[in-house]
């Protein structure tokens, strides 16, 4: 995990070292091999099964299926709500998550699964303010994990790899003073997101 500040970049604050020593904006956190291959099987198998839906977002429609639990974002009315119940399935997971960001299990009340197509990736944005940490598990594909902030009218700019069945919790700085954008990717990945609430 590397920060790269590009042509336009101005001064700003240096990069800072994570309890699993890669370099990122403060409040980034990674770990791989969080979950086994088998595990990682499994949950692709049930977020498939998981009955997701194309992701809209005002009249333009993605290239990723989604299903939230716990708490719903519409993005067509910007509209707040209590969801389905996270899964008993996930629940294993979500206390793995929870102690990977040093908190209660019951604060991750936000569950987002997505499904990414070929070519599907994330366009830049912080994740909304009704939510706080942000931790997400990455599966299938290897994607890249794109940060950048604003320096004046200037940019600058971080990456992090992001290998199957590994997972990354943004807090602080990093969720808060960074944007955040997935590259579209040429093979099939998953993610299972947790959220807490502000």
């Amino acid at each position: 995990m590397t920060i790269k500040k590009d042509a336009s970049s101005g001064a700003g604050g240096a990069p800072q070292a994570d309890l699993f020593g890669s370099v990122g904006p403060p409040g980034l956190a990674y770990a791989e091999n969080i979950i086994s291959e088998a595990e990682e099987r499994t949950l692709i198998a049930r977020i498939c099964d998981a009955r997701l839906t194309p992701f809209r977002f005002q009249r333009w429609e993605g290239k990723r299926l989604t299903r939230s639990f716990g708490w719903t974002y519409d993005f067509e009315t910007n509209r707040f709500a209590p969801g389905d119940p996270i899964p008993g399935w996930i629940e294993p997971l979500r206390a793995r998550a929870a102690r990977f960001a040093g908190l209660e299990t019951g604060a991750l009340a936000q569950l987002l699964l997505i499904e990414y197509g070929v070519g599907a990736g994330i366009g830049w944005h912080r994740d909304r303010p009704v939510f706080d940490h942000v931790i997400g598990i990455s599966l299938g594909a290897r994607a890249v994990m794109r940060f950048r902030r604003r320096k004046g009218t200037r940019f600058e700019r971080a990456e992090a790899a992001l290998a199957p069945r590994s997972a990354y919790h943004l807090s602080g700085e990093a969720r808060n003073a960074w944007e955040h954008s997935i590259a579209a990717m040429n093979e099939p990945r998953w993610s299972v997101t947790f959220r807490s609430l502000s």
